[in-house]
């Protein structure tokens, strides 16, 4: 299959490690200029050293827990380097617990990091792809827009909201050769995955080892996922072979997820 990406810019954001690192690889991997997003400088330039044809690549820092200064950041490298195709929405998850237990202040800072940051980056990017007739938003969410995951409150509520900003952005940007597609990974080896056992295992009172063996059994596949897994899903998703796909959620989990 010819995914026609050479040629294409990608702004991929939490890229220094797990899913969005290994997607920034994949992409670059198919001919994309990827430019990288995240908030450690040093890790930026780790990662863009370490993919394919590197003197393609670039990296922005930024965090995001202020929409603004991304705004501000991602404005002035398109004026000084160019737009983008590609949009890979990513940042790391909320802080796990009952949602009893959540204060207002992690509810803000979940929406601020996932949903404004992602509104504001769509915001800037969109006007480019409608002038190329081709664009792609990619949001790396959870299967809990599908099913809540115990434990997981303020992430549960959080990655709703973003599901369903997406699927309404999928509405009103498709006539423009734009889809708006949401990826739902399952447990994948990442740290973020290695936070969870962790939090479980002593809930349960438990060793890592049992908790990781019961983890893995709540997959018919019984094992967890490799980022590589999720970028394959990412990286078809933006492509051209994927230009029918719009306002979808497509879990990556290893028919963990039970709903339809």
């Amino acid at each position: 299959m010819k995914l026609n990406l050479e040629h294409k810019n990608a702004l991929v954001c939490g890229s220094t490690q797990g899913i969005g690192k290994a997607t920034a690889f994949a992409l670059a991997t198919e001919g994309v200029k990827v430019t990288l997003v995240a908030r450690n400088e040093t890790k930026l330039k780790d990662v863009v050293a370490s993919l394919p044809n590197t003197d393609q690549h670039n990296y922005i820092v930024a965090d995001f827990m202020n929409p603004l200064d991304l705004k501000l950041k991602v404005e002035d490298y398109i004026l000084k380097h160019h737009s983008f195709h590609i949009l890979v929405n990513n940042t790391g998850g909320p802080r796990s617990g009952a949602i009893i237990d959540a204060s207002l202040e992690e509810f803000e800072n979940a929406f601020t990091q996932h949903l404004k940051c992602n509104h504001v980056l769509a915001q800037l990017l969109v006007p480019f792809m409608k002038q190329e007739s081709y664009g792609r938003i990619i949001n790396i969410i959870s299967t809990s827009v599908k099913e809540p995951i115990e434990g997981l409150g303020v992430s549960n509520t959080i990655r709703n909201a973003v599901g369903n900003w997406s699927k309404t952005l999928s509405f009103e940007l498709g006539s423009f050769g734009i889809t708006v597609n949401n990826v739902l990974p399952g447990f994948t080896e990442t740290e973020r995955l290695n936070e969870i056992i962790k939090i479980k295992a002593h809930q349960a009172q438990t060793s890592l080892e049992q908790m990781t063996a019961i983890m893995k059994n709540y997959s018919p596949a019984k094992r967890f996922a490799k980022p590589e897994e999720t970028a394959h899903a990412i990286v078809f998703l933006a492509s051209e072979a994927a230009s029918y796909i719009n306002g979808v959620n497509i879990p990556v989990d290893g028919g963990r997820t039970k709903s339809l």
